[in-house]
C-alpha cells in the first residue's frame, strides 16, 4: 500500500456475544485519506470569474446585449457556486469529531445539489428573459459582444480545465467543472450570435441563441442535479452495483449468507458499506477482514466497510433491497 496516504486503510475484528448466546464479530473500517484538494483551482477560478463578471456586465449594459448581460448573471451565479463548492471541499477534509463521527464529507453532496439547482434556476431566468426580448428584439453592438464573449470563452475554458481531472471521481468537483464548461459554451454561443448579427443583421438572433444555450445547459446539468439528489437520500453511488457487491461477498470462503447490506456515500468521493456475513464455522480471523476490506476498496472503490460476522444468520429486522429478492 502506498505510504503517501495520511491514514492507511485497515480492518479489525473482535469477538462478542448477543442475547441469544451466539457468537458474532464486527469488521472494522478501511479509512480513505480523504478528497483531493483543489484550493488553488478554486482560488484562480473565482478570481478570474469575478473580474470577468464586472467586465461583461459593463459592456453588456453599454452594448445593450441580452446575451452578454445574461452570461454575466450566469457567471455571477457560478462564482457563488464555486465558493459553495470550495467551502464544501474544505469541509470534507475536516477530521471527524465526537459529534460528527463521519466528519463533514456530506457537505460536498449538498454543495453539488445546490450547484445543480443554481444552474437550473440560472438557465430558467435566462430563458424567461430571452422570450421577453424575442417579442421586441433590439440591435446590439456586434464587435463589442464578440470580443467580450471571446474573453469569456478563454477564462471559462481555463477554469474548467483546472477541475477536469477531478470531475470523474468527485460529484462536487464535477459541479464546478460543469459550471465552467457551461459558461464557456454560453460565451461561445454569444460569439457566434455576434458574428451572425454583424453579417446578416438579425436582431432576433441574440435572444434565440440565448434560448438554445439555456436548453443545452439544462440537459447537461440535469445529471448533476439527479445524482446529487440521489446521494443526498443515501442512494447507492453511481458506478457501484449492489447486486455485484452482494454476489462477491456471498462467494467469499466460509460465507453461507449475506444480509443487511447497505451502501451509501459519505461524500462525493467516499463510499461506505455495512453488511452482515453468516459464517457457521465461526470468525475466520482478522486477516479475512483485512482481505475483504482490501477487496471492497480495489473492486468497488468502497473505502469505509463495516463487516459483522454471525454464526446463525441473526436478522435484526432490516428490509432486504428489492434487487436482492
Amino acid at each position: 500500500m502506498s505510504h503517501e496516504h495520511a491514514q492507511h486503510d485497515h480492518a479489525h475484528g473482535h469477538a462478542c456475544s448477543h442475547a441469544h448466546g451466539h457468537g458474532h464479530s464486527h469488521g472494522g473500517h478501511g479509512h480513505h485519506h480523504g478528497p483531493a484538494s483543489y484550493d488553488r483551482a478554486f482560488a484562480i477560478g473565482i478570481a478570474l470569474n469575478i473580474g470577468f463578471v464586472l467586465v461583461e456586465a459593463f459592456y453588456g449594459w453599454m452594448s445593450d446585449s441580452l446575451a452578454l448581460l445574461a452570461d454575466a448573471g450566469h457567471n455571477l451565479s457560478d462564482v457563488a457556486g464555486l465558493i459553495l463548492a470550495w467551502g464544501a471541499s474544505a469541509a470534507a477534509r475536516l477530521r471527524p469529531t465526537h459529534k460528527f463521527t463521519y466528519g463533514w464529507a456530506r457537505a460536498s453532496i449538498l454543495a453539488a445539489l445546490a450547484n445543480g439547482v443554481l444552474l437550473l434556476l440560472a438557465m430558467g431566468a435566462l430563458a424567461l428573459e430571452a422570450v421577453q426580448r424575442l417579442q421586441s428584439p433590439e440591435p446590439v453592438a456586434g464587435w463589442t459582444v464578440i470580443v467580450v464573449a471571446a474573453v469569456g470563452v478563454l477564462i471559462n475554458g481555463i477554469t474548467a480545465v483546472l477541475f477536469m481531472s477531478g470531475s470523474k471521481d468527485d460529484l462536487n468537483i464535477r459541479g464546478a467543472f460543469l459550471h465552467m464548461a457551461a459558461d464557456a459554451l454560453v460565451s461561445l454561443g454569444v460569439v457566434a450570435a455576434g458574428a451572425l448579427y454583424l453579417h446578416f443583421g438579425w436582431v432576433w438572433l441574440d435572444p434565440v441563441v440565448s434560448l438554445a444555450i439555456a436548453a443545452v445547459i439544462v440537459v447537461g446539468s440535469w445529471g448533476l442535479f439527479r445524482q446529487s439528489l440521489h446521494l443526498a437520500f443515501d442512494g447507492v453511488p453511481e458506478g457501484i452495483d449492489l447486486v455485484d457487491v452482494h454476489t462477491w461477498l456471498a462467494g467469499l470462503p466460509g460465507v453461507k449468507d449475506v444480509h443487511d447490506l447497505h451502501i451509501w456515500a459519505l461524500g462525493t468521493s467516499e463510499t461506505a458499506l455495512s453488511v452482515h456475513l453468516v459464517m457457521p464455522d465461526g470468525h475466520p480471523g482478522d486477516s479475512f477482514l483485512i482481505d475483504v476490506a482490501e477487496g471492497l476498496k480495489h473492486r468497488f472503490r468502497i473505502h469505509h466497510p463495516t463487516i459483522q460476522i454471525e454464526l446463525d444468520g441473526m436478522d435484526d429486522g432490516c428490509t432486504k433491497p428489492a434487487a436482492l429478492g
